[in-house]
């Protein structure tokens, strides 16, 4: 083989993708000694995104200091390339970013979030890429909306001051007429892998808050809001969120990204994949190799390895698939990878798989078995 393209998802809690990357190209040389490697860090939109956008575009990171989901100041970094800023709202506004009791749907804001755009567009960005996932948040974006300069008002005229999941019933009117023409005119991308609707019994709240610390009377009431809220929305801009697949997703983020922003909803792995020209960087391969660290069912269902090999199918491309583990079943059958396999071929004790060197080391032998094989 000529040419051999390694985009692969980390193994987390073992391998980045950098580092799954570089022992799977060990591998093929050892196999193929002249064979050009091209090394692709791609994610899915999730934890790694601005990783795999910024190292591909050569771009550079960003840190400051923004608002967390309480209101405490936390370091955020997100990623600048040209005149696009790459931004994972988890940073600003996930939930990891909470103790336990600290978590709490009615009173979690995205404002940080918001800090986090208006700094990239002091620094001249003027396109977006937004990865929502991970949230400890049911505020719909108000909170990073206010932080943009939009400003929401109660039935008796009076500003809301700090915008919440438990505000959202409250909300009458909305004003945009302080938000700078550079948010306006921005062009926003966001990553969204969940199909949930706004509000009702399968919306945002139902589905997302209770794991984020809301109790079932919490969870009715944050609903109550969300719908309310949409009526509100759909007044002022003549859109309806509610139905809309994804609205929901990051507690009603997603609707309030599309409906205020005019954001353009996407799978996570098709917006890295978009923004970093990957069709073009598999141009003319033999062969791609892919992985993530556990491949089963939930891989067909849009996942990295589901994306590239999408992207390549399109090119007549043949794509194998490496993970920490596989669990085979008809959906991964059906794909069309020309080959799936466990880096793992007998049973060892968890915290040894889950080693560095040692999983760097069985990426590197497995690429080895695939390729030798192919000989």
């Amino acid at each position: 083989m000529k040419r051999i393209v390694i985009a692969s998802d980390s193994f987390k809690g073992s391998l980045t993708s950098v580092e799954v990357a570089q022992s799977a190209t060990k591998g093929i040389l050892e196999v193929y000694p002249d064979c050009k490697v091209t090394q692709v860090n791609v994610a899915d939109g999730g934890e790694g995104t601005v990783d795999a956008v910024v190292d591909t575009l050569q771009g550079e990171k960003i840190t400051i200091s923004v608002s967390n989901p309480i209101g405490k100041p936390v370091d955020a970094t997100y990623g600048i390339a040209g005149d696009t800023a790459i931004i994972e709202m988890a940073a600003a506004s996930g939930l990891p970013l909470l103790a336990a009791e600290e978590r709490n749907p009615w009173v979690t804001s995205t404002y940080g979030t918001g800090e986090m755009i208006l700094d990239a567009i002091a620094r001249g960005c003027s396109k977006f890429l937004v990865g929502i996932g991970g949230s400890a948040t049911n505020d719909a974006g108000t909170g990073m909306l206010q932080a943009l300069g939009f400003r929401f008002f109660d039935n008796n005229g009076i500003l809301i001051e700090n915008c919440c999941g438990g505000i959202l019933g409250e909300i009458a009117s909305i004003d945009d007429t302080q938000v700078p023409e550079a948010i306006k005119n921005a062009q926003f991308t966001v990553a969204c892998d969940v199909d949930t609707p706004f509000c009702g019994p399968i919306g945002a709240a139902y589905v997302f808050a209770p794991q984020k610390g809301a109790s079932p009377e919490m969870v009715q009431q944050l609903d109550e809001g969300m719908a309310s809220f949409a009526k509100v929305i759909e007044a002022k801009y003549g859109i309806d969120i509610v139905p809309m697949a994804g609205a929901g997703a990051a507690g009603g983020m997603g609707g309030g990204f599309r409906a205020f922003l005019n954001a353009t909803l996407k799978k996570g792995i098709d917006m890295v994949l978009d923004a970093i020209g990957f069709d073009s960087i598999i141009s003319g391969a033999d062969l791609v190799v892919t992985g993530e660290g556990k491949v089963d069912f939930q891989t067909a269902k849009g996942k990295t390895a589901a994306g590239v090999l999408a992207r390549a199918k399109a090119q007549g491309i043949p794509v194998v698939a490496i993970g920490g583990c596989v669990e085979m079943c008809d959906s991964l059958r059906e794909m069309g990878f020309a080959g799936i396999y466990p880096i793992l071929e007998e049973k060892v004790p968890l915290e040894l798989a889950m080693q560095r060197d040692f999983a760097s080391q069985n990426v590197t032998n497995t690429l080895i078995r695939i390729l030798s094989q192919k000989e």
